[in-house]
């Protein structure tokens, strides 16, 4: 895998934060994380968005605390999370498709989650995909447009869909990736 236990799923990964008051915890995001940050990481994240010189974005993703292997390849208009970019690693040689995000955090009612996204080498994030905080998706996997990954993606594996699941998977389909008939 990409260092963690596999049999550990990403909730077991990622941390909770409880809320201070009664509102729900985006309500408190500035005592989350200094505006300030966010806002210098969101002028960063846009230039990165929009900058097609792969070597740009490698060295700006790195200003935000992104730790980016060699190598990397980070599409137009991709978005690595904007509170904790901190929290993002992306292994040698690993493509982010166009208009993909990295989310490290969840906001929700009674507390904001945080977790380490790990990318492994070669690794690839299609177009339009999203990835939940606290995956890790391992070497030579890839992951569909469009797919909304909530767990980790074993290394050398194909997943596709919402939520994304493994094309290789027979349990419930035909072993070509295809959902059983309706009855």
């Amino acid at each position: 895998m990409t260092g963690s236990d596999d049999t550990t799923p990403r909730h077991d990964r990622v941390e909770r934060h409880p809320t201070p008051g009664p509102r729900n915890s985006l309500a408190h995001w500035t005592t989350a994380r200094h505006p300030l940050r966010v806002a210098i990481n969101y002028v960063v994240v846009w230039l990165v968005r929009i900058s097609p010189s792969l070597r740009l974005k490698r060295w700006l993703l790195r200003r935000i605390g992104v730790t980016v292997g060699d190598g990397v390849s980070w599409g137009l208009e991709a978005t690595p999370d904007v509170f904790w970019p901190d929290l993002i690693t992306v292994r040698a040689d690993a493509i982010v498709g166009y208009d993909a995000t990295i989310l490290c955090h969840e906001f929700l009612q009674d507390e904001y989650r945080t977790g380490e996204v790990v990318v492994g080498e070669r690794a690839m994030i299609g177009a339009g995909a999203i990835i939940l905080p606290g995956v890790e998706i391992g070497e030579d996997a890839r992951i569909a447009a469009n797919s909304l990954v909530t767990r980790d993606v074993p290394p050398d594996t194909t997943v596709a869909g919402v939520p994304a699941r493994s094309m290789s998977d027979d349990s419930d389909g035909d072993g070509n990736g295809n959902e059983p008939a309706a009855a």
